[in-house]
């Protein structure tokens, strides 16, 4: 289980750092520019997925190996 968490807050990382590359470059790369209802809100996903990131290494932290 903490694989699959730090997993996900690996790729939680990765698309939010893309938004926000994409946000200020103009780069098109990552997912959350391609998602229809986020338009307008891409910056704010792209932070909220960094957050949710970090928590999720937070979690990842707290549980047992294994």
């Amino acid at each position: 289980m903490k694989q699959l968490l730090e997993l996900f807050g690996f790729l939680a990382l990765v698309q939010g750092g893309m938004g926000l590359l994409h946000e200020f470059t103009d780069w098109h790369i990552g997912l959350v520019q391609r998602i229809g209802f986020l338009d307008g809100y891409e910056i704010y996903a792209s932070v909220a997925l960094i957050v949710l990131a970090f928590a999720l290494f937070a979690a990842a932290e707290s549980r047992r190996p294994g």
